[in-house]
């Protein structure tokens, strides 16, 4: 038998499929080996009627899952292979599924919840939180975009909140994360043994999700004090509602009000920092997806994801930030103002929206 732990742990107790990202040491990101053990695991307990609901969490205390294993993507194209474009496939087919899936899933979130993270845990039926999540989806950082069906779940947040998040690359933490509906409760990290064992002694109805609901309601806060997003809300539903990204920049920079410009000029100085291809096309990407079904934001976001490597920032981002760490990426175009428009367009073009069908499952 192998000595290698394993990267996915399965353990069912008590009518529960529990299942544990097991890279600690990596913040728990994700493999193609990974999402297919996810993948077999929920296929099989689907089936099972004695599976009343799964748990989804990350192993160690720093992280749920940080995101795909990037430097792995990275490579994978280096070499010529396609592992990276199985990987976007097979992911994004997973966490589709989980949006679908026949039974409550619970996602338990300590720590980072970022990228592919997040694609998980807004699958999830139930997302609980804790003091110490920081969550968020920044890859116009490293020159990519909000994929895993960010562009489905983004632009159905409240207002604009969703096109902020995600243009900027901001991560939240708790109080914001409850303010703008990414998670629904909010359990102190020391009380998730506490929340163990109530499960492990649920005594199930008919009706699991409500079961859930009720235990986590006694246990849990759905509110956290101390929200920025909600002190700066009618900023943000303002400037991020707004046709594009250079618009975005020139009101915020016109921005004169004491108590916004500090947050004016930061917004500015991030959106500076990003790759402005990707933001760019964050923008229409969210834009778009906020008119279209489930399925059709996966497929639009893989025909993207099969262009980008070539196309678009994110090895030049990878390299900057992960490979040789001089944290200088290179941007292609540097600038807003060298961006044209055309060049956002070609990416989309050829897509057409789906039939509704769900992606591939392998």
């Amino acid at each position: 038998m192998s000595s290698t732990p394993s990267l996915v742990l399965a353990d069912v107790r008590n009518g529960v499929g529990h299942l544990t990202l097991n890279r600690p040491d990596d913040l728990n990101a994700l493999t193609l080996s990974m999402v297919r053990q996810l993948f077999r695991y929920l296929g099989t307990w689907e089936k099972d009627p004695a599976i009343r609901a799964v748990v989804l969490r990350g192993a160690g205390d720093r992280a749920f899952c940080a995101g795909g294993d990037i430097r792995q993507l990275y490579e994978s194209h280096k070499a010529g292979d396609n592992q990276h474009e199985l990987f976007f496939e097979e992911e994004y087919a997973l966490d589709e599924y989980l949006h679908n899936y026949a039974k409550p899933v619970l996602a338990l979130m300590d720590g980072f919840v970022l990228g592919g993270g997040m694609g998980l845990a807004q699958a999830a039926t139930l997302r609980v939180i804790s003091e110490r999540t920081r969550m968020g989806m920044p890859e116009v950082g490293i020159g990519f975009f909000p994929d895993v069906g960010g562009s489905y779940f983004l632009p159905r947040l409240p207002g604009q909140l969703g096109l902020y998040l995600g243009v900027t690359g901001t991560q939240v933490r708790a109080a914001d994360a409850l303010y703008s509906e990414l998670a629904d409760y909010c359990l102190s990290s020391e009380r998730f043994p506490e929340l163990d064992t109530a499960l492990d002694q649920m005594r199930w109805s008919s009706a699991p999700l409500e079961d859930l609901n009720n235990l986590l309601k006694s246990l849990a806060s759905q509110q956290v004090v101390g929200s920025e997003l909600k002190a700066y809300r009618q900023a943000i539903d303002h400037y991020f509602n707004l046709p594009d990204i250079p618009a975005i920049c020139a009101a915020l920079q016109r921005e004169e009000r004491p108590e916004l410009l500090d947050w004016a000029e930061e917004t500015v100085r991030l959106l500076d920092s990003r790759s402005p291809l990707s933001i760019a096309v964050t923008l229409e990407l969210l834009q778009r997806g906020r008119q279209l079904p489930l399925a059709d934001c996966f497929a639009q976001e893989l025909h993207l994801s099969y262009q980008w490597f070539d196309k678009g920032d994110l090895m030049e981002g990878v390299r900057a930030l992960i490979i040789d760490k001089d944290k200088n990426p290179q941007w292609n175009p540097p600038t807003l103002a060298d961006l044209e428009p055309a060049r956002i367009k070609a990416l989309f073009r050829g897509f057409r929206p789906a039939t509704g069908e769900p992606l591939r499952k392998t």
